[in-house]
């Protein structure tokens, strides 16, 4: 794998691709969606400019993990996608959630359910539309694309994962002994996608060409398991593309990509 610069400066690297209006978009800082234990998480919601009306469909941002502590939907690429998806006419959230070690994977699957949950309830004062909304996940969050697609909810209109893990089920080198092979089965998207037999919401994957192969083997199953059952499914590989390429990799392959993955939710949400 290519080397990649140092964590201090990803965090503030923002997506390569932009459009006009991501500077007038109106943002919701600190919205608190969920209080496990007494510990507020708390989501920042993006919308479209001032004068902008009407119910929008919204897309739920999920970031990966293990990481060591909360604070990852201010990290410059979710901020930069909400202004993005904001300024294209959707309503975006960025949440933070609760996958800090991998004994956590459970409780941060809780917690992205809770921040859906709470879109979905409170859809008229985000004006939103709670029947159409978009689950997209990133790298070491690919798990969670799992919730939208076990039983095929309807009002889960697309599903999107960019250089996601999506299958668990095939041990990585040190895994942990906190996740069973049960565990790894309910969270492994390769497993409900080709449960569901083709019933879920269009998915729409993005790959990283110099990923890590292990990483990029779980997508490859994904991929196979969903055209097994003939489900909707668009692929896109940036084959010089790094983990993280659509902020780490400033290419037209990448904006290609964010651009296309923008219009695939138009299409599916509107």
């Amino acid at each position: 794998m290519p080397d990649m610069p140092p964590f201090e400066q990803l965090i503030r690297m923002e997506i390569v691709h932009r459009v006009p209006g991501m500077d007038a978009v109106a943002v919701e800082r600190g919205r608190v969606y969920a209080s496990p234990s007494g510990e507020d998480l708390t989501m920042d919601v993006y919308r479209p400019p001032s004068g902008a009306a009407g119910m929008r469909p919204a897309v739920l941002l999920v970031h990966g993990g293990p990481i060591p502590k909360l604070g990852a939907k201010n990290m410059a690429v979710f901020t930069s996608y909400g202004r993005l998806l904001a300024a294209s006419g959707f309503v975006a959230a960025a949440f933070d959630h609760r996958f800090l070690a991998p004994e956590r994977l459970v409780d941060a699957a809780g917690d992205v359910a809770a921040a859906v949950a709470h879109v979905r309830d409170h859809a008229d004062a985000l004006g939103v539309d709670p029947e159409r909304l978009a689950i997209w996940v990133f790298s070491g969050g690919g798990p969670f694309l799992s919730l939208a697609l076990k039983g095929a909810p309807p009002w889960v209109r697309a599903g999107l994962a960019f250089y996601a893990a999506l299958d668990l089920r095939e041990k990585p080198p040190g895994a942990s002994s906190a996740i069973t092979d049960e565990i790894r089965r309910d969270f492994s998207p390769a497993h409900h996608v080709r449960a569901e037999g083709g019933r879920t919401a269009p998915l729409f994957v993005a790959r990283a060409g110099l990923d890590h192969p292990f990483l990029n083997a779980t997508i490859d199953r994904f991929v196979a398991e969903a055209l097994a059952v003939n489900a909707g499914i668009d692929v896109m590989n940036h084959p010089r593309g790094r983990h993280g390429f659509d902020f780490l990799d400033d290419d037209a392959r990448s904006r290609e990509i964010i651009s296309r993955a923008v219009e695939f939710l138009r299409l599916r949400l509107r």
